[in-house]
């Protein structure tokens, strides 16, 4: 028996994602270079995909990224960097302040994921279990709250009151559309 799934319909088709190629300099840093060669092309795709115009934000976040991707049990590597990468590209940063919070959400995710990837395995026991799914659910919290937080900044924090139902009885009177205090002459 074969079971059909629809395909997940997009807002807008997924268009090639910025990528990095890394450059083992040390055991803690690599240098970031353009997978296809082309540096200017690519350097301006980074700054896109970062919401900035900014060159040091870009090399800034390239390295903090690097800080952050490291795999458990391993080094830094194309694919954590990539993988952090495209989640921030996914966010549509507009400026530097929703690329810090998106980063910030990559980031919390990817060290969620390692965190519970730990707990399924029961290295030390149940109390250690249990301590790396605390850690777990603290993480996964504070990434709700990061979604939330740019939410808000994008939608400006504003919020809307959507009155379904009015009732007005006999003798009663009802105003509907926006309303504005008018001062009256002692305010004046």
């Amino acid at each position: 028996m074969t079971s059909s799934v629809p395909a997940p319909t997009a807002s807008k088709p997924l268009g090639r994602r910025t990528r990095v190629k890394l450059r083992r300099v040390n055991s803690d840093y690599s240098k970031p270079y353009p997978p296809d060669g082309d540096n200017k092309l690519w350097w301006e795709r980074l700054k896109k995909a970062l919401g900035t115009r900014s060159s040091d934000f870009v090399n800034a976040t390239l390295v903090q990224i690097q800080n952050a991707s490291r795999l458990p049990c391993g080094g830094i590597s194309d694919t954590s960097v990539n993988a952090v990468l495209a989640f921030i590209e996914g966010a549509e940063p507009k400026n530097e302040v929703e690329a810090a919070l998106a980063i910030q959400m990559a980031c919390a995710h990817a060290v969620s994921m390692a965190v519970l990837s730990r707990a399924g395995g029961a290295y030390g026991g149940d109390r250690h279990v249990a301590m790396m799914a605390a850690a777990a659910a603290r993480l996964l919290n504070a990434f709700t709250a990061q979604v939330e937080i740019l939410r808000r900044l994008r939608s400006g924090g504003t919020q809307v009151i959507r009155i379904e139902r009015v009732e007005v009885k006999e003798g009663g009177q009802a105003v509907i559309g926006n309303l504005k205090a008018v001062p009256s002459a002692h305010d004046r």
